[in-house]
């Protein structure tokens, strides 16, 4: 699959990095913007604030099926119900909310688990069968939480995440370290 990252930081460099072991060819596009003319697929792994300014600066977007992992931390563009439906304006055409509730930080470390980490996603239809295979590439099993309707609860939870962290609560989402397996 040819797929472009619209972000070169953790979350779109991580996922790059993953989907390119898996044999996707990707290409990864910066602050500059790029063509992503011949892409079967887009990542948009932005800061959630910046959505219209990135995607802006990236042609041959109309109708690709969009993966988006940003999330609305420190704010959202309130005019759109979520993140993925504020893509979804700008490239016209299917899109999956995936991975923004996975610490790009433990992206090297998801194939050393014993059993598979789950990454929850919510999606039109349309861009099921591929956000479904490119979470199963990253290493991660599907959870499937419903259509785009429910992009927006996949975000807000991650404000719930955020906190529990900086509270020092134990967390949920952890990866064994080598050994503890």
């Amino acid at each position: 699959m040819k797929i472009v990252t619209i972000g070169r930081g953790n979350v779109g460099g991580g996922l790059a990095a993953l989907w390119r072991k898996a044999g996707h060819e990707v290409t990864v596009l910066g602050r500059d913007g790029g063509d992503a003319s011949d892409a079967d697929v887009v990542l948009v792994a932005v800061p959630g604030p910046a959505i219209s300014a990135a995607l802006g600066k990236v042609t041959g977007l109309a109708g690709k099926i969009a993966i988006d992992a940003t999330n609305a931390y420190p704010s959202r563009n309130e005019a759109f119900p979520s993140l993925a439906e504020e893509v979804r304006s700008i490239t016209g055409g299917p899109v999956a909310k995936s991975f923004n509730l996975n610490y790009a930080s433990l992206y090297c470390q998801v194939s050393a688990q014993r059993a598979r980490p789950s990454s929850l996603y919510a999606a039109d239809d349309a861009a099921d069968p591929t956000a479904g295979q490119l979470i199963t590439d990253a290493g991660y099993d599907p959870v499937r939480v419903g259509g785009l309707d429910k992009a927006r609860a996949l975000e807000d939870l991650t404000w719930l995440l955020f906190a529990a962290a900086q509270d020092g609560a134990p967390f949920f989402y952890r990866f064994a370290a080598p050994g503890e397996l």
